[in-house]
């Protein structure tokens, strides 16, 4: 009887608006937390999330009638897609002439993407044209991308020098998949073959076959964002959708640095579409088919990707017993959200990519043994070991000594870039929290939503919640770019429900800060520009000129590129990270590691290769505490004046030791 009027009580609770007040509270309650931690989103997560709350309490105290928003006039908006593409030519021409992404390049992109968020945001209905703002979106992403490519000679990232110089061309040089049949990828290699069958089709290199291929595909991918939040707002709010996810830094990312989280991306975005679609319309065996064929496709291409997925379709089976269940009385929704279905059954679809998925891993091989067995071990070891609430895992790999790591001096931009860093995401938390609270309502509730907001918290606790307990073998930072997909539409719908709401002065002030703020924040982002970052002294580049490359095929030659067991450890090779995993990823020299750099002393190793770039921008050294602090050494600090140079392009010089020390 108790627990039935228990039930009764929460069924008589408005549950947006109470949602909203425990979320308030749940802010005061974390906010203390900066006092004992300095992390990034410790301090800024709690006041983001009281803002969110503050700004929907706001709006529920408002008239419900729709308002008209402030627009743009009829010639400012017919001239803004021609101001757009002259804009982006200027983006092309920049990094033609300057022959890198620059400053100036990412201060025109910022302002072109204030320029779309501003058609979507403050054009008209009669002047909104949501297939030429679409097409603008498209290209403004094919510019942005392909730009940084076309600028570097090799490859933006470190992961992608393994996957295109050992494994496609492995597999293009043999015509066989067993030519990888010692690593991971064997048992997912769509990205592999795809990359490998692009290039023979167009009679082109690997490199431009994995361009032609991935890179295409990644910019078309939020096109499949604007079709699923199409099925659950209005056009404007779905273009919307797509631009916010567009211009995503970790987006951004995965469109630049192409590897098979790109892949997996493209096909996460075609099942939230696909998702969506079977539970917002009257689907058909078909559709659901296409689900089951997309979900087969993200296994047999990548591991994380297809774990992120079994949590959408776990999302989704929650959501399914929420309202199967119906505990908390869920039983319609407005004209806001379209019209509510029947809960679709997915029990189904989950233990199908649940079998297959452990099926695979199981048969995977990694390391010494299995994919499946070596990662529960890291992950039973890490619990045993290093978890513990607010043992914050540094994202350089420090050891947890840190402490006794060499601390630079920090100025007045070091304190700065990390807020820089993330308002773009800050703000696209804040409005996707307003987007949480609106759908909650019973009126507005169904499955799936409910999808939406249940991933979107699920994703959000393995990327934010878990390493704030030092659990980080999930690998946080490949989550965002999928997290952005989910958080974009529920955005959408957060920032169309303030616009309807709020009164006239907040709402602008809102907007404004949307189309000002967050296109920059997110392009300025490291994660927008590794191939160039605009804080240069903050962040390492992961791109190499061609005279980096050229040492590191010249090094090989000069060694013999010998296999790891043939090298003594006297004779390892050490550098700075990154550029030491090209030595090692191209199989130049496969034992390279991190220079061992004492403060303000001078390495101790017999086999180092100094480039300028050390003492000019942000790249990584160990020190006798462990890795991971940036320094700026001089050239001597390096190579040693009692060392023989070996090597030396004018850029980077490769040092051993000399005659006289034998």
């Amino acid at each position: 009887m108790l627990s039935g009027m228990s039930l009764s009580r929460l069924q008589s609770l408005r549950l947006d608006t109470t949602a909203a007040i425990a979320g308030l509270i749940v802010a005061l309650v974390l906010f203390p937390l900066r006092f004992f931690a300095s992390q990034i989103y410790i301090t800024t997560i709690p006041i983001v999330v009281g803002l969110g709350c503050v700004l929907y309490l706001l709006a529920v105290r408002q008239n419900e009638d729709e308002r008209t928003l402030p627009t743009l006039s009829g010639s400012a908006a017919m001239a803004l897609p021609s101001v757009v593409t002259v804009g982006m030519t200027v983006m092309i021409l920049v990094t033609v002439l300057q022959g890198a992404r620059t400053p100036l390049f990412f201060a025109v992109s910022s302002a072109v993407g204030t320029l779309l968020f501003g058609q979507i945001l403050f054009t008209s209905d009669r002047d909104f044209h949501r297939g030429l703002v679409l097409f603008q979106l498209v290209l403004f992403a094919f510019v942005f991308r392909f730009t940084a490519l076309y600028a570097t000679p090799g490859y933006v990232g470190i992961d992608v020098w393994t996957h295109m110089t050992e494994l496609s061309r492995a597999i293009a040089a043999e015509g066989s998949l067993g030519a990888i049949d010692y690593d991971k990828h064997f048992a997912s290699p769509f990205f592999h073959l795809f990359v490998v069958a692009s290039s023979l089709v167009y009679d082109v290199s690997l490199r431009a076959g994995l361009y032609l291929s991935v890179g295409v595909a990644m910019p078309l991918s939020i096109l499949a964002v604007y079709a699923a939040a199409d099925l659950l707002v209005p056009a404007r709010w779905a273009t919307f959708a797509a631009a916010a996810f567009s211009v995503g830094s970790y987006t951004v990312t995965w469109g630049i640095h192409l590897i098979p989280t790109s892949m997996g991306l493209v096909f996460f975005l075609a099942i939230v579409y696909a998702l969506l679609r079977v539970m917002r319309t009257e689907y058909t065996s078909r559709d659901f088919s296409l689900l089951v064929l997309l979900s087969v496709a993200v296994v047999l291409t990548h591991q994380v990707s297809t774990f992120i997925v079994l949590v959408l379709l776990g999302a989704a089976f929650l959501a399914q017993v929420v309202f199967t269940a119906d505990p908390l009385g869920l039983t319609q929704v407005d004209g806001a959200v379209s019209r509510a279905t029947k809960p679709v059954n997915l029990i189904g679809l989950l233990v199908f990519n649940f079998g297959l998925s452990i099926f695979v891993w199981s048969l995977t091989p990694f390391r010494e043994g299995s994919f499946l067995g070596t990662v529960l071990g890291w992950f039973s070891e890490t619990l045993a070991e290093s978890a513990g609430f607010l043992s914050l895992a540094s994202t350089s790999g420090s050891d947890e000594d840190g402490a006794a790591v060499p601390e630079p001096e920090t100025t007045l931009l070091d304190a700065v870039v990390p807020y820089v860093n993330e308002l773009g995401f800050l703000l696209l938390f804040g409005i996707t929290l307003v987007g949480c609270l609106y759908v909650v309502h019973r009126r507005r509730a169904e499955q799936s939503v409910f999808t939406l907001l249940l991933g979107t918290g699920i994703m959000l606790f393995f990327v934010l919640g878990l390493p704030m307990f030092g659990i980080r073998n999930f690998i946080p930072t490949r989550w965002f770019a999928f997290l952005y997909a989910l958080m974009a539409i529920l955005a959408a719908i957060g920032l169309r429900t303030l616009s309807r709401d709020l009164s006239p002065a907040p709402i602008v002030v809102v907007l404004l800060l949307v189309a000002v703020l967050y296109p920059g924040g997110m392009l300025l982002a490291a994660e927008g520009n590794p191939d160039n970052p605009v804080f240069s002294e903050q962040h390492e580049r992961l791109a190499y000129d061609q005279s980096e490359l050229a040492a590191v095929d010249t090094v090989g030659e000069m060694t013999g590129s010998p296999a790891g067991s043939e090298i003594r450890p006297e004779q390892r090779l050490h550098t700075d990270h990154p550029y030491q995993t090209v030595f090692e990823r191209t199989g130049a020299f496969p034992s390279t590691t991190s220079a061992t750099l004492p403060e303000d002393g001078v390495t101790e190793h017999a086999y180092v290769v100094y480039r300028t770039t050390q003492s000019e921008d942000a790249t990584y050294f160990s020190s006798e505490a462990g890795p991971g602090y940036v320094a700026d050494p001089s050239e001597e600090r390096l190579c040693r004046t009692t060392q023989a140079t070996l090597y030396d392009n004018g850029d980077v010089r490769f040092c051993g030791p000399s005659s006289v020390d034998g």
